[in-house]
């Protein structure tokens, strides 16, 4: 809840963003207006909403080098903020609430104006309250000239669906006891073994806000060349991507080049980005690219149609469950530009911790409050965070303002990926080293929604 005090204290800044665009003039800014829609689900229709320009655009698609100037009208009936995750604005841009600023009010505005000065695939999202859950957020694709030339770009926003309101489905998290505590002895043991994967039972998985009753089909040449941008945009929900009868190289994670890997199957959790590259075969025919749901055979998808291909029905359900995913890939990437060697400055050690009982979940042991201190950094440093998982659940850890270096899994060292978004397995521990250059105060969180919401949730301030 917004106090009197953070709700003024953010309108001064919004009116002192308004007033430095019109002294330094230049280009309107791009509109994006917080709204809400409707979309069908299962035949049924449900409200959500949205974030798209007035011509209907979701989400913006724009070239690096160009100022991000961009203004967010709340059309919406509540308090919003939007993030551009994955971005490294002035930390007052970031828009979380009460950390870099507060919310919009209903019928108010913000404006945002930043250079961009890397490209990649990249996403915008509510961080308010549970708005994340009813769709509030939409693609951000930075182009930088370095797509295959004359290929097609297709971006694919996941999203899980639920016609309970997000408010009770945390309740009910909240008050559910799990299975196995009912179960004694031996078979209890068994159970605690094995990790939790999926918190929510949800009603449908959509890809572009579509279920694969319905899928969004894209016209492709045979033996065009495409990009795919793939977006998870779950609250929950992790995912292994199946390109069935096609192969492809993964040239981006997280909006940033890694050294090619090719293969039909990569992994993704929630809040992370894969940009991979194929070619399309000469011949006429549909290709579903699917997304199967972490430890279930439930998916989602779109069918990329080339020529005269014939699109048929396909299944809901995989033929069967999928495995949890792992860091098999995160072990193989690296990324084309890495860190400069150097030794730590800082080490902060971050402790996944709580429990599907009662439903509490903390960082180091203790759930996010104001008055919590944060991890303290000075710029010019380089900082690790060695993130160690307590807990029989994955999470997928994000931090806001830097791009960090995935440099050890358990105790082997390598110089992994850049990413703003690691996934941190039960009973592991993840490595990540950043350099402390964008001075501010910034979050770094669990991105399972209601595990942030449920106190899993720290902040980085310098010094």
């Amino acid at each position: 809840m917004l106090s009197r005090r953070s709700f003024l204290s953010g309108t001064l800044a919004i009116g002192a963003a308004s007033q430095v665009r019109a002294q330094t003039g230049g280009a309107a800014p791009v509109v994006l207006r917080l709204e809400r829609r409707d979309i069908e689900v299962n035949g049924k229709s449900a409200s959500v909403f949205c974030i798209r320009q007035p011509d209907g655009t979701f989400g913006i698609t724009t070239d690096v080098g160009k100022p991000f100037r961009v203004r967010v009208e709340n059309h919406i009936e509540e308090p919003s903020l939007i993030h551009w995750h994955g971005l490294t604005p002035p930390w007052r841009q970031d828009g979380v609430p009460d950390v870099s600023g507060p919310a919009i009010p209903p019928g108010g505005s913000a404006d945002f104006d930043f250079p961009l000065s890397r490209g990649g695939t990249y996403w915008m999202h509510s961080h308010y309250g549970f708005q994340e859950q009813l769709l509030l957020s939409a693609p951000l694709i930075i182009r930088d000239g370095g797509e295959m030339s004359g290929g097609q770009d297709i971006v694919i926003e996941l999203a899980d669906f639920s016609f309970t309101l997000p408010e009770m489905i945390y309740a009910d998290l909240q008050a559910r006891q799990p299975a196995a505590m009912n179960i004694p002895g031996m078979a209890m043991a068994a159970i605690k073994s094995k990790p939790d994967l999926n918190d929510v039972q949800y009603d449908a998985f959509l890809a572009n806000s579509r279920t694969l009753a319905d899928p969004e089909v894209v016209k492709v040449e045979p033996g065009g060349r495409m990009r795919l941008r793939i977006i998870n945009a779950s609250s929950m929900s992790a995912y292994h991507i199946d390109l069935g009868r096609l192969k492809g190289n993964l040239v981006a994670v997280d909006g940033i080049p890694v050294r090619p890997v090719r293969g039909r199957n990569f992994p993704i959790t929630v809040a992370q980005r894969l940009d991979i590259e194929l070619t399309i075969p000469k011949i006429a025919a549909a290709y579903p690219v699917l997304a199967v749901l972490e430890g279930e055979r439930r998916r989602t998808g779109i069918v990329l149609l080339a020529g005269k291909g014939q699109v048929t029905r396909i299944p809901s359900m995989a033929d069967a469950a999928s495995p949890p995913l792992t860091l098999d890939l995160e072990r193989s990437l690296s990324t084309a530009a890495p860190l400069a060697d150097r030794k730590a400055d800082r080490t902060h050690v971050v402790n996944l911790t709580g429990s599907m009982q009662g439903y509490q979940w903390s960082l180091n042991n203790v759930a996010w409050n104001k008055d919590v201190p944060p991890l303290k950094v000075s710029e010019g440093e380089r900082v690790e965070l060695v993130i160690t998982n307590q807990t029989m659940m994955p999470h997928p850890m994000h931090l806001h303002g830097h791009s960090f270096q995935v440099v050890a899994i358990n105790r082997n060292r390598f110089a992994g990926a850049l990413r703003d978004t690691v996934l941190v397995p039960p009973k592991t521990t993840v490595t990540v080293a950043f350099d402390a250059d964008n001075p501010g105060w910034w979050a770094f969180h669990c991105h399972l929604l209601y595990h942030q919401h449920a106190g899993m949730f720290q902040t980085v301030r310098y010094d």
